[in-house]
């Protein structure tokens, strides 16, 4: 039944009704057609579908089953210059009812005839959800030189033969269910707006169920979902095949893929599948989004950010095939970095494996390990440089005849130590990608991770591998240590790593033992360029989601040598590290390393007694560990025999990163490691390190607002981007004293990028050759850095931007405060200041701070304006580093308890935030706060 075609009514929540408009064009039946559209209408003085001189159209093309509403938030805030064209295909939304079935081929015939209509002739950027992703890509392979752009969110293409349908999909098409839950019920309407995460308000579900009131007006969600072509004779099966087929024309083109990783229709095998078809897409995975990207994702907000970046403007619109875009020119020039941000050409690098194999340390230690389970005689295991680097090149053969190719990426389950320093020299020298994540994230926090990278293999220890099948991780499974034949069974372990080596010993044609430069053509690939890709490392997660950091080989090495330069190592130091990354830059260094015995992924697990045998068994003259695990050393320190004592007043540098350092704490430590400069390197998991303070320093700047960091180290340049009134990091990039702004670095050691995170990543690096930290605080007249907080943690006042670590600072130095955290409570621009505190003893529940407690607080900072003070039996903390507070956590529950929510409620047990990644898009894991 043909029904004509009609405006929304008002009312609909979040519509503008100035938008709609119908549209009139003969379809390909010679038909006369009308077309509901939502149009922004930004055509600066020209008549309604005239083109934009500045810019262009954005061209909106909806899935099944919604309309045109699920881009209102675009229409609303268009990218600057550009016009949005939201269009409701021909039976949907308020499009007219054709009373005709429009399988895939007529709807991409229907999509060219309604923009001629429109009178779109470039440039266009296509932005696409589910079914409008076909429909989108075949307007665009039909429109080649009108497009500037697309963007692709949880929709497919096709469906990969290792794995069936979506279950859901398959259900609906099931000739008993399908025209019950698509037609004569609105079952699967109301099931896919239920798919939003969060749910959407009930004002939302029922706009995108308005236009589909009846079934009649259903008839095409059945359509759509009858057009799916699940078997290979279906009518659209080739049709679809054919545009996938043709998807490198638009090798050209800017692509950017959003995700929603919770879809439980379009999973991440289907971004994959495109991945692979369109290599030059950007990609950026929303965690915590399903199906429903238009409502779970910031659409206008990603939009924002990559069409400046990645779409030309003006003449150049229009990019020609082949060629890939970037970020356009400006009128003003950023602050430009130095020599800093470049690293040594192909040629004159040294390979990260590379003192592995130098005939002088052959018989030096390089792995030390604590004595194994069991052993009476308590000695320490040890394997030389010779035998390291023999393992690690018969690993890397056994590896690639295991079917490891470079590029690849390994997921690296296993602690720190021997087994895992091989595995990671192995990958590097053949050319896979390392992927490594802290297990403190925990079950749920790997999950995410290894997801989002999507290794092909997966190297892990029994407690690894049981989660990898429980959890479904990514990843052909390869077993480190000994692996119980029921586990090998149960996970699908493949081979483990002692299998590798020996196979690849085989290979080579050389027993196990020392190797020093023999490595033969036949059984490795060549060696790496410096730029292929080497690691990725995720962040702690203490600030959202933890990121995916990927680093190429030329900056691993720049780290490298960063640290030598930092710190003079040389060929006598040898390195006892109580800090997970840094335990394995010693066979990178040539230096023998050792990490004691401790817990890793529990940093105060680490015992004074642990360290010096650890330090007696290297003879260590350098240790790096996190200020938790230093807190726990200093504690137990009495504990420590005459030898043990001995043995730590050999070592010459202590260094301890990850967070504050308090100045107490390393005085603590002077009797501990009585002839060590102790030092604090400041950075991130995205440059590490950035800068340097000693104690000596620290004692002589004395107290200020916030925590000093300390001077660049050589081959680092910092440089502030000044707040504005609303504390955003809007500023140009300056490095005068005094200014108070987002801490900007640029180093040959900076991180190549965020890891399927593009969005974050042209907001992190939008000054070319820069890397935003998230950190914020000022440079002081002599060039030193000061760390002031967060930028996610700055409070908001009717004021001005208020940062809390310099008002926490003088708060912990009151008595019995033992930790305290500054949160802003209200609104953006009116927050209020509110000061938590753990305190000793502890409260047995959250609560309202006695007036004694108030008065000392507003005394120690009385320039700030402080509404309330709150005191909790403890403060939640990151896992990695157990001392980054979770500010954002607790703004939420102070809030909840100055409206009398929660009060004298015990704490729960702290979780891994799960804040959004897009709301906070610019922050890694900081260093300073």
């Amino acid at each position: 039944m043909v029904t004509t075609a009609r405006l929304p009514p008002p009312g609909i929540e979040g519509l503008d009704p100035a938008w709609s408009r119908l549209v009139t064009a003969v379809d390909a039946d010679a038909v006369e057609r009308t077309w509901h559209v939502l149009d922004s209408e930004v055509t600066e003085g020209t008549g309604r579908g005239d083109e934009v001189a500045r810019g262009g159209t954005v061209l909106c093309v909806h899935g099944n089953p919604t309309w045109s509403y699920a881009f209102r938030e675009v229409l609303a805030a268009p990218p600057a210059g550009w016009r949005v064209v939201a269009v409701d295909h021909l039976d949907m939304g308020y499009s007219e009812r054709t009373g005709t079935h429009r399988p895939l081929a007529r709807r991409i015939d229907d999509l060219g005839r309604l923009t001629a209509a429109l009178g779109l002739s470039g440039p266009v950027v296509l932005l696409a959800h589910d079914w409008g992703g076909p429909i989108a890509l075949g307007w665009a392979l039909a429109h080649r030189d009108q497009v500037a752009g697309v963007v692709l969110t949880n929709t497919a293409v096709h469906q990969p033969e290792d794995a069936p349908a979506p279950s859901l999909i398959r259900s609906a098409r099931l000739p008993a269910m399908l025209e019950t839950v698509t037609v004569r019920t609105p079952a699967f309407l109301r099931g896919a707006t239920a798919l939003s995460r969060p749910s959407l308000p009930a004002a939302v579900r029922d706009a995108y169920a308005a236009p589909y009131a009846s079934a009649e007006r259903r008839a095409a969600i059945g359509g759509f979902v009858r057009d799916i072509p699940l078997e290979p004779d279906h009518p659209s099966a080739a049709v679809l095949d054919h545009l996938a087929g043709r998807l490198g024309e638009l090798a050209g083109v800017p692509v950017l893929l959003l995700w929603g990783p919770k879809d439980p229709v379009f999973s991440d095998r289907y971004l994959h599948d495109l991945e692979a078809r369109l290599p030059q897409a950007d990609v950026h995975r929303v965690e915590g989004a399903s199906h429903l990207t238009p409502e779970d994702a910031d659409l206008a907000g990603a939009l924002h950010r990559w069409i400046p970046a990645r779409v030309p403007m003006g003449p150049d619109a229009l990019p020609s095939p082949g060629r890939r875009t970037g970020a356009p020119e400006t009128d003003t020039a950023p602050l430009a970095a130095g020599e800093a941000a470049t690293a040594p050409a192909d040629g004159q690098r040294t390979p990260l494996w590379a003192a592995l194999a130098e005939p002088h340390r052959a018989d030096t230690d390089a792995i030390v390990e604590p004595p194994a389970p069991g052993d009476e005689l308590r000695r320490p295991r040890r394997w030389t440089f010779g035998e390291l680097a023999g393992d690690v090149h018969a690993l890397a053969a056994g590896l690639h005849a295991h079917g490891v190719q470079p590029g690849d990426r390994v997921a690296c389950m296993v602690p720190p130590g021997r087994e895992l320093a091989v595995l990671l020299y192995a990958c590097w020298r053949l050319g896979a990608v390392v992927v490594v994540a802290d297990a403190g994230l925990g079950p749920k926090g790997l999950s995410r991770a290894l997801r989002s990278a999507a290794p092909q293999h997966l190297v892990g220890i029994p407690r690894a591998l049981a989660a990898a099948a429980a959890l479904r991780w990514p990843g052909r499974r390869i077993g480190a240590g000994e692996v119980p034949a029921a586990l090998r069974r149960s996970a699908s372990v493949e081979v483990t790593l002692d299998q590798l080596i020996e196979r690849g010993y085989r290979l080579i044609d050389h027993g196990p033992g020392p190797l020093a430069t023999h490595e033969p053509d036949d059984a490795l690939p060549p060696p790496p360029a410096a730029d292929a890709e080497a690691a990725i490392a995720f962040t702690s997660g203490s600030t959202g989601p933890a990121k995916g950091v990927v680093y190429r080989h030329r900056q691993l090495e720049a780290q490298r040598d960063a640290l030598r330069r930092a710190y003079a190592i040389g060929d006598d130091d040898r390195l006892v590290a109580a800090f997970a990354p840094f335990a394995l830059y010693g066979p990178a260094l040539g230096i023998t390393s050792m990490v004691p015995d401790m817990d890793v992924t529990a940093p105060a697990t680490l015992t004074a007694a642990a360290l010096a045998d650890a330090v007696a068994a290297t003879e260590a003259t350098l240790v790096f560990a996190s200020p938790a695990a230093l807190t726990n050393v200093a504690r137990t320190a009495e504990e420590l025999r005459g030898d043990q004592r001995t043995a730590l007043a050999g070592v010459r540098t202590l260094m301890s990163a990850g967070a504050p350092v308090p100045a107490a704490l390393l005085r603590r430590l002077a009797a501990v490691v009585p002839s060590a400069a102790a030092h604090t390197p400041y950075g991130m998991t995205e440059c590490l390190p950035v800068a340097d303070i000693d104690l000596t320093t620290i004692e002589a700047v004395g107290p200020g607002n916030g925590v000093c960091v300390g001077r660049t180290i050589p081959g680092v340049e910092v440089a502030i981007s000044p707040l504005d009134a609303n504390g955003a990091a809007t500023g140009a990039l300056v490095r005068e004293p005094g200014v108070t702004g987002e801490v900007c670095v640029a180093a040959p050691h900076v991180k190549d990028r965020y890891d399927r995170l593009a969005i974050t990543e042209l907001t992190s690096s939008r000054d070319p050759g820069w890397h935003r930290s998230g950190d914020v605080g000022p440079l002081d007249a002599n060039g030193r850095l000061w760390i002031e907080g967060r930028l996610a943690h700055l409070i908001s006042t009717a004021a001005g931007p208020v940062t809390p670590v310099g008002i926490e600072q003088r708060v912990e130095a009151i008595e019995h405060v033992a930790m305290a955290a500054a949160v802003g409570v209200g609104p953006i621009g009116t927050q209020q200041v509110v000061v938590v505190v753990a305190t000793d003893p502890a409260p047995g529940s959250r609560q309202l701070a006695p007036l004694t407690l108030v008065d000392r607080v507003r005394s120690a900072v009385p320039e700030v304006d402080i509404a309330a003070v709150l005191v909790v039996p403890k403060l939640p903390v990151d896992i990695r580093h157990q001392s980054k507070i979770d500010r954002a956590r607790l703004g939420r529950e102070a809030a909840e308890l100055l409206a009398g929510r929660g009060l004298g409620r015990r704490r729960r047990r702290p979780e891994a935030s799960v804040a959004d990644d897009n709301a906070d898009p610019n922050h890694g894991d900081g260093g300073g706060s």
